[in-house]
């Protein structure tokens, strides 16, 4: 099982560069970076982490930038987005910006995305809530086409350019694993359609270990051959070393240890905890 770490980084908390070289010097493999463009003022959309919010939602970095400052300040340690609502980006520029800190890394990218909660927050991009998961497959589906093929073109019903050139390609071959969030058992789905790992939050959708117990059956429903190479990451996982044994037991491939967004001494004590809980579990 890898051991890993989430946040959301903010200017209060360690810096992006700062925690990865902790994380790194700590010997975590990865540390993904949460996204949230901006946070209306509307409440229509309940948080579904509870009645209040946190504040640093609306205080987030960008999560590329913040990967690329992470990739720089390290070298072995893998960076990525964890999740980025690619609902509410270009995919064209999205291919672009990832491609650009998988060479500049030397291949150490993930790609984490999702389709995200906030009804608003996507509005404002443009995006009609009703059809984000469609419009999520296609992005994704575009993103692998611009990574894979040159020249490279995509015609959907939501996404459609003409063939194109685009360079760099992503240093890793074919292309960084893509992640794709979302509760079970519909956001399991839509990762096995057209993913190559799933991100699930422990408490929400279908709980995870009958999830996993019923992984195959989903993949072999949603016409996936194998789940051999298709990756389950537990974002947020609970420091808690028995339901961590339980979850590698089931088949979970990495989880990741939320860090505290806005406290830098909280954050480097939660730090060094997880390390020794992953000490216990080596």
């Amino acid at each position: 099982m890898r051991f890993a770490l989430c946040t959301f980084a903010t200017e209060r908390g360690l810096l992006p560069g700062e925690l990865a070289a902790a994380a790194e010097q700590l010997g975590f493999e990865s540390l993904w970076f949460t996204e949230h463009s901006h946070i209306p003022t509307s409440r229509e959309s309940p948080w579904p982490g509870g009645p209040d919010m946190p504040r640093y939602y609306q205080e987030t970095l960008d999560p590329i930038v913040a990967m690329t400052a992470a990739a720089a300040a390290t070298t072995t340690l893998r960076v990525a987005t964890g999740i980025a609502l690619l609902v509410e980006r270009d995919p064209i520029m999205f291919a672009k910006e990832i491609a650009s800190v998988d060479v500049l890394s030397g291949g150490r990218v993930e790609v984490g995305v999702g389709a995200g909660w906030n009804l608003e927050e996507m509005r404002s991009h443009g995006t009609d809530p009703s059809t984000r998961f469609r419009l999520l497959r296609e992005r994704v589906e575009a993103v692998r086409a611009i990574w894979t093929t040159d020249p490279a073109e995509y015609h959907g019903t939501m996404v459609d350019f003409a063939p194109m050139h685009q360079f760099p390609k992503p240093r890793q071959q074919p292309h960084p694993r893509i992640h794709v969030g979302g509760a079970a058992p519909n956001g399991l789905r839509r990762a096995l359609r057209y993913g190559e790992g799933w991100i699930p939050i422990i408490g929400r959708g279908e709980d995870l270990l009958a999830s996993m117990a019923r992984l195959d059956e989903y993949a072999a429903e949603e016409g996936r051959e194998s789940t051999e190479d298709f990756q389950v990451t537990v974002y947020s996982c609970p420091p808690d070393a028995p339901a961590i044994e339980a979850y590698e037991k089931a088949g979970v491939d990495r989880v990741l240890f939320f860090v505290d967004p806005e406290n830098r001494d909280h954050a480097m004590e939660m730090l060094e905890r997880r390390a020794a809980l992953v000490e216990q579990l080596s």
